[in-house]
């Protein structure tokens, strides 16, 4: 049943990505038309193609390999400037370098513009206005956007998220003050816990801390006074079995494990859990799952992106820790960059994890499906040819270059020849590759520990 269930994961992340690449050129091919460009073709994968069909000027298609999408847009660079030769060089002899690429750029323009008609004059893509060919670029990756806000919006608001609530699930007797760490029963030296001794029990739910209110979902800040006050008389007001009721209690100062915002204690570079001295009362609390209001999804999606952000702007030393984790003894980063292979073996953990209810797994990949997309928001917005990033700072160095021509009434401004910047797409398109090679191996043999 496992490994069926492992399949249906995977078939679904499978089907996420194919939607998730689907609507991003759907985000580029809208704006496209409504503008006028001609579109030959709207592809899904690369390689042969597998099914396609015409309507109107487009072609239609899914291509074998589903690594990705496009679409053709007529006139994506200019023609050859007059006076150049086939190699693009000026009447000066060209040397070796000037002659391969001139060769490059010149087959990568003809094969461009192979299917450019006399009737696409003035619909071509360089001779847009800026500012449509920027909404034309940005159209797919806000796609991803508008999706990755979507499902995050209805996991929240809907499924709601895993929460230390301020109801109390355990209530311990006493204060273990034993070096062994195995101890189970408490003895004659240990202290009473502050909160055994106040006369809590498992399935109170506390409301106000030293007549703050404090919300379901506030643990935090309950555990924050409780901290702050060791040795100091602290008030509880709170509920059982419908009724109120009212207490004291004295945090022990005790070492306790440093947390993060999110709870969870924090290691140091050796591996060992970061110790403070604070307040300590002995009771943990329940963790329910809590719907969101809508006005946080902004919030937790901002974060998200501040995330993949970070990840994205030290991507080298990422994707170093990747390969030392890959081919040595270093576990994998959960937050750190996965390939489509390491999605879908995620997606699939998940699905085939007996311990989560059913509606958990379905929100957790909807939350996954949601964050994929949020990366091919944030990636796709790196200036650097072929992304989408890459022509929107082309398309912006054109109108600088207009704009400065306008104010010194310079005629007949040439436009910005982004196929110059062939050879290093060529790089980049390389190096995306490697990483993706990379990546790939690992989340076959090295893959990111979930459960």
């Amino acid at each position: 049943m496992s490994v069926v269930l492992f399949i249906l994961g995977v078939i679904f992340m499978v089907v996420a990505i194919g939607a998730s690449i689907a609507l991003h050129e759907i985000g580029h091919l809208v704006p496209a038309k409504l503008f006028g460009l001609r579109v030959p073709q709207y592809m899904i994968g690369f390689g042969k193609t597998l099914l396609s069909f015409r309507r109107g000027e487009t072609q239609y298609g899914i291509k074998m390999l589903p690594l990705g999408g496009y679409i053709s847009m007529i006139g994506m660079y200019p023609p050859r400037p007059a006076g150049q030769g086939e190699t693009g060089a000026s009447q000066k002899k060209p040397n070796l370098f000037q002659r391969v690429f001139g060769q490059m750029v010149d087959d990568a323009r003809s094969q461009a513009n192979e299917n450019v008609k006399p009737e696409d004059e003035g619909r071509m893509f360089y001779q847009l206005p800026i500012y449509k060919r920027i909404i034309i670029m940005l159209g797919g990756p806000f796609m991803n956007l508008i999706l990755g806000f979507v499902l995050i919006g209805i996991v929240l608001t809907s499924f709601g998220v895993a929460t230390t609530t301020t109801t109390v699930s355990e209530v311990y007797k006493c204060i273990s003050t034993a070096q062994n760490s195995d101890q189970t029963e408490c003895s004659a030296t240990d202290p009473v816990a502050p909160a055994y001794e106040a006369g809590l029990l498992p399935g109170d739910t506390i409301t106000t801390i030293n007549g703050v209110s404090v919300a379901q979902g506030e643990w935090n800040k309950l555990t924050d006074v409780i901290r702050e006050n060791p040795g100091q008389s602290v008030s509880l007001d709170y509920t059982r079995d419908g009724a109120s009721y009212s207490t004291t209690l004295t945090p022990y100062l005790t070492d306790r494990p440093v947390t993060d915002e999110n709870g969870y204690p924090i290691k140091d570079a050796n591996g060992d859990y970061e110790m403070a001295k604070v307040g300590f009362v002995g009771m943990s609390s329940t963790v329910e799952n809590l719907a969101m209001p809508l006005s946080e999804v902004p919030r937790v999606v901002g974060n998200q992106l501040a995330t993949i952000g970070n990840v994205i702007l030290h991507l080298p030393q990422r994707m170093g820790d990747v390969a030392r984790a890959a081919f040595g003894n270093e576990e994998r980063d959960p937050n750190g960059p996965v390939s489509i292979v390491g999605v879908g073996r995620i997606a699939g953990e998940i699905s085939a994890e007996e311990s989560m209810a059913v509606g958990d797994k379905f929100a957790t990949l909807l939350s996954l499906a949601g964050g994929l997309n949020l990366a091919l928001f944030a990636f796709n917005l790196i200036p650097l040819l072929p992304l989408d990033g890459g022509h929107v700072v082309g398309a912006l160095y054109d109108g600088l270059k207009r704009t400065v021509a306008k104010i010194f009434n310079i005629k007949n401004v040439k436009p910005v020849d982004t196929i110059k910047m062939l050879p290093l797409t060529y790089v980049v398109v390389v190096a995306m590759l490697a990483m993706g090679g990379l990546l790939i191996y690992a989340d076959i043999f090295k893959p990111i520990q979930l459960f």
